[in-house]
């Protein structure tokens, strides 16, 4: 059981414009991944909790702003009210760009983000 209530994390990135994330997407117009925002959600709790974690399912999210290679990130998640649960905010530039609540579980295999 993975539930501290209370407990903040905040990280700061910067979107690096070589990222494996850009692979493909697109290469006329990057974008980076809604896929890759969730990853770095998941690895901000990892590295908080000291144990690699797995996604287990989302809620509520929504992605409302594009983020392009070089912006910066600062991302902000908090114990949710529920077992395994997490709220995040994501915002790029002063703009809330991604938000919801996720579910993580420990993991028995480590992940690796391009």
């Amino acid at each position: 059981m993975l539930y501290l209530g209370g407990m903040e994390m905040r990280s700061r990135n910067i979107i690096d414009d070589q990222s494996g994330w850009f692979d493909g997407h697109f290469p006329d117009d990057p974008i980076f991944p809604g896929i890759a925002q969730l990853q770095m959600v998941c690895d901000l709790i990892s590295a908080e909790q000291g144990i690699p974690l797995r996604l287990l399912r989302l809620s509520r999210v929504k992605f409302k702003k594009i983020i392009r290679p070089g912006e910066t990130l600062d991302i902000h998640a908090a114990c949710g009210n529920k077992e395994n649960s997490y709220t995040f905010t994501i915002m790029s530039e002063g703009q809330e760009a991604c938000s919801g609540m996720i579910f993580l579980q420990p993991s028995t295999t480590t992940s690796q983000s391009p």
